[in-house]
Formats: structure tokens, sequence, C-alpha cells
């Protein structure tokens, strides 16, 4: 059974589009990783600085790959100043 993420983030209101750019670009390394089977980066439509990427993933052993990834590892040392709190990452399983 596949495992879904939800990871709801934050931006600075004065760094959103830098931290736009900083997520855009694990989009791709991210979906070419084993065991990725979607990665999306949502925004809420009333509020730009929410931003939350929706992901699912084949198992917990492929995500803790992802996030000891290289690229993921980069980009959480620039988010550190262009979010206004820490993100909220939950994993989820399918009830029903």
């Amino acid at each position: 059974m596949s495992l879904r993420v939800v990871a709801h983030l934050i931006a600075r209101s004065d760094r959103i589009d830098e931290t736009l750019d900083v997520l855009k670009g694990l989009i791709e390394p991210t979906c070419a990783e084993t065991g990725c089977i979607r990665y999306e980066l949502h925004r809420n439509t009333s509020d730009p600085a929410d931003l939350t990427f929706i992901e699912e993933w084949t198992d917990d052993d492929a995500l803790d790959a992802h996030l000891a990834s290289e690229h993921l590892m980069a980009a959480q040392a620039k988010l550190a100043e262009l979010l206004a709190e820490p993100a909220d990452i939950r994993r989820y399983r399918l009830v029903s």
C-alpha cells in the first residue's frame, strides 16, 4: 500500500517568490527518485504564502531516501530563512 504525504509550508510574506523557486526546483529531481509516484506543489488560492506538497510514495523506505536526498537537504538549508514557521509534514495511509 502506498504512502501519502502532505507537507504544508508557509513562506515569509516578503520571500514568497524565492520560496516558490526553491520548491519548484525540487519537483524534477524528486519525480525522478525511485518510489516517487506523485509530487505536486499546490498554492492556497486565498493566501499566496500558503504552499503544500501533496506526495505519494511506494513505501516508507522511498520517502526516507527522499528525505535524505542531496537536493532536499540543499533546499532545506535555503528554506530555513524563507519560511515563516517550520514545515508541517505528515504521513498518511489510505483507510478505505
